[in-house]
């Protein structure tokens, strides 16, 4: 009896401990990697594909098509997986990227923003103060001069950079181009 007391007692606290995590500050990273399990066969692939081409242009409905869905389908399930549709998180993923290429040292500004598949230097420092409250060259100031060792990597949030020497996966042309 005292067995099944220790494995009813050792459950209630498992889920317990498995319910605070969750629901805590950084349960999200616990449940993106769940759900884009079990959306691999649309969102997931449309996630990674982004993650790895996100300086090459695209349509929407490039993406859905190659991965078998509706627009509005992968709209709506991208969204509640990532709380942003694609092309605002490939816009992320572009600034992110040019934020640490810029905060190590290797390119200013406007090389940074053509690295990562902006055409317009003036668009790319209106989307990065949009993002981070600064201008590109002030915000890099600011970080580098933040007396925390750690505020690089708090300041991007647990981001992870998109992977480097990805090969280009075509996807069919039918549409516009998003920026």
């Amino acid at each position: 009896m005292k067995a099944i007391g220790v494995t009813t007692c050792e459950r209630y606290h498992k889920r317990e401990m498995l319910f605070h995590l969750l629901s805590g500050d950084s349960g999200h990273f616990f449940f993106q990697p769940v759900l884009f399990d079990q959306q691999a066969d649309g969102v997931g692939f449309a996630n990674a594909w982004i993650r790895e081409h996100y300086a090459r242009s695209f349509t929407v409905e490039e993406l859905a098509t190659s991965n078998n869905m509706s627009v509005s389908g992968l709209h709506h399930q991208f969204k509640a997986i990532t709380t942003m549709g694609p092309v605002q998180y490939q816009k992320h993923l572009r600034l992110q990227e040019a934020r640490r290429l810029m905060l190590s040292g290797s390119m200013d500004a406007t090389t940074a923003a053509l690295e990562v598949g902006y055409a317009s230097p003036s668009q790319f420092s209106r989307e990065y103060r949009w993002l981070f409250g600064l201008p590109p060259l002030q915000d890099i100031k600011a970080v580098r001069n933040s007396s925390a060792a750690g505020a690089f990597e708090k300041s991007l949030g647990g981001y992870a950079a998109p992977n480097e020497g990805a090969t280009t996966t075509p996807l069919p042309v039918n549409g516009s181009r998003v920026r």
